[in-house]
């Protein structure tokens, strides 16, 4: 019996190394190729570089302007990150303190339009932004992620919210304290874990996007680090040692920050889903 619960643990250990070889390789294979040529790296994608060139980093950090696209890529997340926070706190906070079938008819609005696909409301959406003049500025596409990002949100703190004790806030409230105050000073820092699983996935969604900065963004100056990276891409022929050089620099805070935080998203989403 101990010899095959041994070789069981073998064969799991065995098989867990293969898959994290299988995940690794390609992250693996693109720092190796950002530090070749081009003529390198097209005689041989999996060789390891003879020398490291440098002058790959160095180029998309001066003549490329990564710099500045690090900073529209941080402003939008950064105001997007906060705009879904706070919308999506008050109305779950809202939702599931108010029973009703009004609230209960909202929280479902909020629940369906987390099953409409994105290119369904795609060119609709590029309408109403050209319109309101919310599209091609990084300060004002934060508005169109908030849109995009409360619901799903709204359905994780609406679920968490329930497994705060009422007799708090009616302690609270008993204090002097408003509905305002009592969420702000009492709800609020108990959604802490909720939170930061929310501020995780918002974070690897908003600064990885591709698709709604394209259609939104036409001004070279806003271009974020993805963006930056697709300028790369040409018809003819593709510049793939300064497109691995941006998106290495790309995914490295986004890494850091999971690296991080990462044991909430599993707690938050299970405690704001099971609760619910």
């Amino acid at each position: 019996m101990r010899k095959s619960r041994l070789f069981f643990s073998l064969v799991i250990l065995l098989l867990l190394i293969a898959i994290t070889v299988f995940f690794l390789f390609p992250i693996l294979l693109a720092i190796m190729n950002s530090f070749k040529t081009q003529g390198e790296m097209f005689k041989s994608v999996i060789e390891w570089p003879k020398t490291l060139h440098w002058d790959n980093y160095k180029y998309v950090l001066t003549e490329a302007h990564l710099p500045r696209s690090l900073y529209n890529t941080f402003v939008i997340t950064f105001l997007s990150i906060v705009g879904i926070v706070v919308c999506s706190a008050l109305a779950g906070y809202k939702l599931s303190r108010t029973p009703g079938k009004l609230s209960s008819a909202i929280f479902f609005l909020f629940l369906a339009s987390m099953l409409i696909p994105f290119y369904s409301i795609m060119f609709s959406l590029i309408q109403i932004s050209t319109k309101l003049h919310i599209d091609g500025s990084i300060y004002r596409l934060p508005l169109v992620y908030i849109g995009l990002g409360v619901n799903f949100a709204v359905f994780l703190y609406h679920g968490f919210v329930k497994s705060v004790p009422r007799e708090l806030e009616e302690s609270a409230q008993m204090d002097g304290c408003g509905q305002l105050q009592t969420f702000v000073r009492i709800i609020f820092p108990l959604l802490i874990p909720i939170t930061m699983t929310i501020v995780i996935l918002d974070i690897l969604w908003v600064w990885n996007d591709f698709m709604l900065p394209l259609i939104m963004i036409t001004n070279y100056k806003s271009y974020t680090l993805v963006l930056l990276a697709s300028t790369f891409f040409s018809q003819y022929s593709n510049e793939w040692s300064y497109i691995l050089s941006i998106l290495i620099l790309a995914s490295l805070p986004v890494i850091l920050i999971y690296l991080i935080f990462q044991r909430y998203i599993v707690k938050g989403i299970a405690d704001g889903a099971v609760k619910g």
